[in-house]
């Protein structure tokens, strides 16, 4: 188990942070979680210290937003997200997590840009629907990154926010995806060797604040708005694919 005091000063908040983001705050706070870990300890470790907590968030989660839930979304990226951790396990040894960071990160932040550009033209914000081919891409691509570096987020966000569901469904929809997605890579953590017992008990020494920051997202989640939802939501997505490109370029470039 882990006993640095400067890991437990980066990881408590991080944790907590992740679970207001599984509480239904939604626009890829939870993506910071690893980032934040990381300025103590190496990122895969921090992958894998974070993805038990994930799983007991998820639970919270599951019964917080039980019911609601986007069925026909769920059928196309469920199926296709396994097929992206199945990629992102076999691509562990040979890709690099700084080109990983730095193509979510532009894409993130290409897309808000686009979206308050139009707001800012005042065009009017096309509704989407579900789509198998859109869908199968951006859930593969969030299965994908969510194995490497847990930052499922953006992929999905993007793909679901033009959707403009009510944010209850939005929240609930995304609860299932990442429980399903979070709960399948404890098969290749497992094989892969991330979940050793170091891991594990700095885990459990973590997870008792996984209800709490849930919770805490939940009761959030009830007294905001829609309209300041999705604006938390795009500018929190802003935001994480910012740090994520700065951090792939600086690693591409400079370690």
């Amino acid at each position: 188990m882990i006993t640095d005091l400067y890991f437990y000063l980066a990881a408590i908040p991080a944790v907590l942070i992740v679970g207001i983001s599984k509480g239904g705050m939604g626009g890829g706070l939870g993506i910071l979680a690893v980032p934040i870990m990381s300025l103590v300890i190496s990122p895969f470790q921090a992958a894998a210290i974070m993805l038990p907590i994930l799983c007991v968030m998820d639970l919270v989660g599951l019964w917080g937003f039980r019911g609601t839930y986007d069925k026909t979304n769920l059928k196309v990226i469920l199926p296709a997200a396994v097929v992206g951790i199945v990629f992102g396990a076999f691509s562990f040894h040979y890709l690099s997590e700084a080109h990983i960071k730095l193509l979510i990160g532009a894409i993130a932040v290409l897309f808000t840009v686009n979206y308050w550009g139009r707001k800012i033209r005042r065009k009017a914000d096309k509704k989407t629907e579900a789509n198998t081919l859109r869908g199968g891409f951006w859930g593969t691509l969030a299965g994908f990154t969510s194995f490497s570096v847990h930052a499922g987020g953006p992929p999905i966000n993007i793909y679901l926010l033009p959707q403009q569901m009510d944010k209850t469904l939005f929240a609930g929809t995304t609860v299932i995806f990442f429980a399903v997605v979070n709960f399948t890579k404890l098969v290749p953590y497992s094989m892969l060797g991330l979940l050793e017992y170091s891991n594990l008990m700095t885990s459990l020494a973590l997870v008792a604040l996984a209800p709490v920051g849930v919770y805490l997202g939940i009761y959030l989640h009830h007294r905001i708005n829609e309209f300041w939802f999705y604006l938390i939501c795009y500018g929190l997505l802003f935001l994480t694919g910012m740090k994520l490109s700065y951090e792939g370029i600086n690693e591409l470039l400079f370690v």
